[in-house]
């Protein structure tokens, strides 16, 4: 297969990716009308357990056996706190701003790599990060409005995955990625079972069936994003996971009939722009989760 039918191949398998999670984040959506937030993100960790024990199985006793175990707690503890912010903004954005903002923790990585590894970064890097974060300003329109709060619970949802994603970069130094899934799952589950202790709500079968959507579309989601990055290097195909932004628009004035202010194009040109600076030297593999 040539370089270019391996671009071609990559490209595909991360738009379908890029698919998969937008229709995550509208089933996720849809459910949170009628389910509160400590609901949803228990769910979304229950049923990503159950889809992952099959390969646990496979894999033996052995699996959770680490020396690491305080990275392990501290990257699912993180985690926890992205998905909590994630999944609210969802419910309280249109679905085009939470994803477009999901979209800077490409552009966050680097510099949390420079606080916490001292790495260096160029100043095409530093340059990139400022049109990000002045995109999500753009987006951000401080007025003093509620839907600012929800836009600023977004933003900290892509500050503390980014921050996950550089500990799973420390983590897979020494640790399989199946084994830092599952402690992201089990924690996960535990972490989210708390408050159900004063949330709990029975879900329903319709509900039900959209939570377990969620899990699959998730599930799937990341292994077609692995499979793009197999394929391609993402400074060739990265750029190609801002394509979750159009399809997280068409789904929000699919469902919601939202509409969107001028503000959110421009700051979203700003965002890609970034991401595409970013984009042109590689990212390392061990981000994907």
């Amino acid at each position: 297969m040539t370089k270019s039918q391996n671009i071609v191949r990559g490209a595909f398998f991360i738009v379908t990716a890029e698919v998969s999670f937008a229709l995550s984040a509208a089933l996720i959506k849809l459910v949170s009308d009628s389910l509160p937030n400590q609901s949803i993100v228990f769910f979304r960790n229950l049923f990503g357990l159950l889809i992952l024990t099959p390969l646990l199985l496979n894999a033996g006793e052995n699996i959770l056996k680490t020396n690491r175990l305080h990275l392990h707690l501290f990257r699912s503890g993180i985690g926890m706190g992205a998905m909590y912010c994630f999944f609210y903004a969802l419910a309280n954005l249109p679905l085009a701003d939470s994803m477009l903002i999901k979209s800077t923790i490409p552009l966050i990585i680097p510099f949390i790599s420079l606080a916490w590894l001292k790495e260096s970064i160029s100043k095409r890097i530093i340059l990139a990060g400022l049109l990000g974060f002045i995109g999500v300003f753009v987006i951000l329109n401080p007025d003093g409005n509620n839907t600012n709060w929800a836009i600023l619970v977004a933003f900290s949802s892509s500050l503390m995955a980014a921050l996950a994603f550089v500990t799973v970069r420390q983590l897979s130094s020494t640790e399989p990625p199946l084994r830092i899934v599952t402690y992201f799952a089990i924690v996960g589950l535990i972490i989210s079972a708390i408050p159900l202790t004063w949330t709990w709500q029975t879900p329903t079968f319709q509900q039900c069936v959209m939570l377990l959507g969620v899990g699959l579309t998730t599930t799937i989601g990341q292994l077609l994003l692995t499979r793009g990055y197999q394929n391609a290097p993402a400074s060739s195909v990265g750029i190609f996971t801002y394509t979750s932004v159009p399809f997280g628009t068409f789904l929000g004035w699919l469902f919601w009939q939202e509409l969107l202010e001028p503000e959110f194009y421009l700051g979203a040109i700003l965002i890609i722009l970034a991401g595409v600076l970013v984009l042109r030297k590689k990212l390392p593999s061990a981000i994907n989760n």
